[in-house]
């Protein structure tokens, strides 16, 4: 089984921004968290990480022709304002899951609303690190119930 990872915008700052918010853990411990629960499953993981919406747009596109069976993604930011990005994952034909470490209701009036959600299978929130361990779980849960 292959997953894509996809971290969105300024999540290659984590570690030393805002760490009151995003605790200190970086991207590259996120990733290597990741790929060491994976392996225990005998799953591959693609991880990419764009500050661009068009590129998380095209690893969306590409997916399904590069036989991912499913996508994980922290969209950030855009999470918020992309309706391409929103539209890719509505499009692909892939179990999605949204993953973010903080726990967006809880946050600026303007991070209270998911434009992914929607589209997406499932979201798991405000558990820091933790919430890409549980969205990796229910992630291969969804697809291996299919």
């Amino acid at each position: 089984m292959k997953i894509l990872v996809i971290h969105g915008p300024n999540l290659n700052l984590l570690g030393t921004r805002e760490p009151e918010v995003y605790g200190s853990i970086t991207l590259a411990q996120i990733d290597r968290m990741l790929k060491s629960e994976a392996a225990k499953r005998g799953v591959t993981l693609v991880i990419k990480q764009s500050n661009i919406e068009g590129r998380i747009v095209d690893f969306i596109g590409k997916a399904k022709k590069n036989k991912f069976q499913g996508i994980l993604i922290n969209p950030a930011a855009y999470t918020h304002t992309s309706v391409a990005i929103r539209d890719a994952i509505a499009g692909c034909g892939l179990v999605t899951v949204e993953v973010h470490l903080s726990n967006i209701y809880s946050r600026e009036e303007f991070r209270q609303k998911s434009l992914i959600s929607p589209v997406a299978k499932g979201t798991i929130m405000g558990f820091g690190a933790k919430s890409y361990s549980l969205g990796l779980a229910a992630i291969l849960d969804l697809i291996t119930r299919k």
